[in-house]
């Protein structure tokens, strides 16, 4: 196995979006195949027909494209394993279904539906296994001639994993040690269906992974219980030797009870649980994504790394892709399960925009003012960035509570930028900042530094200084909250010298006498 070069896969079902989970699966597996030279393949698990979403699979593309976890080959990157696409492969499948059958490894049933269900009622937590199969209708319990005549007559039929009981099954895993499962417990899987000629999930793995050589199989821990069988199914190919090591990852957890994350948690609580943005074609429904919203893909993937995996003391939590290729550590994963911090999303969000040129926030402050109406250059909007991005915005959260927080998203620039680009119109003389800083002088003190920054020649945040706090100090005015209620309308924005500068002598004044006017 050490001697083998590391292939890795990700094997997503068409089946509708992404689930935030599943990005964290793909992104442990980058990871993993980064730090080891080794390779990363996409592959596409598309054997349930019936569950198929039109738009799914070119969606979790560019999911990863935004991310930009690369992939070395598989679906739409090429390779020299594919086709990559399960439905693409039944002609492989069959071959090593005839194989399990020939050596009696596996055998056919032509139970029904309804057969099955009678079963069940009749018999208390009915397995099909060692103890049952002799009483249903399969290649073990009838003649061979009858088996012969109802497949020759196109009866449908599934063939199904021969297991035998009483066996310790050890799962060598790279998390969680050595899992141990007794068969006894394990059922006899489905492997093949021929009424759509194709193999379920656990034989189509199989025969994928060893042809296309992995060596590890990093998933999700729900795919924990599956493991003995995938190791038996390994064994009974006479694949012992090249078996992946396993490594299952703790489940994302909901931020608020108990139990596997959801988007239900996601919409109560007013988070994506998507990469991007998704329109149901069934149904109609838009669900939100972490792009639209206003994630930077660094940030999502900083986040979602460090939700089961500690780098270890004295690491900062903030790490670029290459950091965490250089620090990833399977052992260093948590076997429990971690609970999803969508505050914390928010934060690491924060630390990713702040940490930009302000220039680089120029393109998406642009697209959101131009939805208001609004065109600036992008010299201006990277001068409002460096004022402004610092500073605490004020939100409702979905219970509907006022809370306060740092700049996380370019949308929380609009409300607190507003007024670089558009002038008060009015005055709400109930606002708290209004009432306690306009007084019976105010109107008379504008008036009068309006007067002066009339004559201010060089109206830069320089020029202002030195033409204005002489004049303050000799007049001891206190202009400053007054003057912040004609420019701004209420208490927020950035130094006054430094936001009358931005404005501009004509339209600080003209906001100025407008004030004056309105409040008296």
């Amino acid at each position: 196995m050490s001697e083998r070069r590391v292939r890795v896969r990700f094997a997503p079902s068409p089946t509708g979006p992404l689930h935030i989970g599943g990005v964290r699966t793909a992104l442990y597996n980058y990871l993993f195949a980064r730090q080891n030279g080794g390779d990363l393949i996409f592959r596409i698990e598309d054997t349930d027909s019936t569950r198929f979403v039109p738009g799914a699979e070119e969606y979790i593309i560019e999911s990863f494209q935004w991310l930009g976890i690369k992939f070395d080959e598989g679906v739409s990157f090429g390779g020299n394993h594919g086709p990559y696409r399960q439905s693409e492969r039944r002609d492989i499948y069959r071959k090593y279904v005839r194989q399990l059958l020939d050596n009696g490894k596996a055998y056919i049933a032509f139970d029904t539906p309804e057969e099955l269900d009678a079963k069940r009622a009749e018999i208390e937590n009915f397995q099909y296994d060692a103890r049952t199969r002799g009483l249903m209708r399969n290649s073990l319990s009838m003649s061979q001639d009858d088996v012969k005549a109802l497949v020759d007559a196109g009866t449908p039929y599934v063939v199904r994993f021969l297991i035998e009981p009483g066996e310790d099954v050890h799962v060598d895993d790279m998390i969680r040690g050595d899992v141990c499962i007794n068969s006894s417990i394990l059922d006899d899987k489905v492997l093949y269906k021929s009424a759509d000629d194709l193999p379920t999930y656990h034989l189509a793995n199989i025969v994928d992974d060893h042809l296309m050589e992995v060596t590890h199989v990093i998933r999700g821990e729900e795919w924990l219980p599956s493991a003995p069988l995938h190791v038996l199914l390994y064994r009974a190919f006479g694949w012992a030797d090249t078996m992946p090591r396993f490594a299952h990852l703790p489940l994302l957890l909901k931020p608020i009870g108990n139990g596997k994350l959801s988007k239900r948690d996601g919409d109560k609580l007013g988070f994506p649980v998507f990469p991007l943005e998704w329109h149901d074609p069934k149904s109609g429904e838009t669900s939100s994504g972490y792009r639209e919203k206003g994630y930077l893909p660094g940030a999502v993937c900083n986040f979602l790394a460090l939700l089961g995996w500690n780098p270890g003391e004295g690491q900062s939590e903030i790490m670029s892709l290459e950091d965490m290729v250089r620090l990833f550590d399977l052992s260093k994963c948590s076997k429990n399960g971690a609970k999803f911090d969508y505050i914390k999303a928010a934060w690491f969000n924060h630390q990713y925009m702040i940490s930009r040129d302000d220039s680089e926030w120029a393109p998406d402050f642009a697209a959101l003012l131009e939805k208001q109406g609004i065109h600036s250059t992008p010299e201006k909007l990277t001068e409002v960035v460096r004022m402004m991005k610092l500073k605490v915005v004020e939100y409702t959260d979905a219970q509907g509570n006022k809370k306060k927080r740092n700049i996380s998203f370019i949308t929380d620039m609009w409300p607190l930028t507003r007024f670089f680009f558009v002038a008060p119109a009015q005055f709400d003389c109930e606002d708290k900042f209004i009432k306690k800083n306009w007084k019976e002088t105010s109107a008379s003190d504008m008036a009068a530094l309006a007067d002066r920054l009339e004559k201010v020649s060089d109206f830069s945040l320089a020029g202002l200084k030195a033409e204005i706090d002489p004049w303050v100090e000799e007049t001891g005015m206190k202009p400053w909250n007054a003057w912040r209620v004609c420019l701004v309308g209420e208490g927020q924005g950035p130094d006054m010298y430094e936001l009358a500068a931005f404005l501009g002598k004509e339209e600080t004044v003209r906001r100025m006498h407008f004030a004056i006017q309105t409040l008296g």
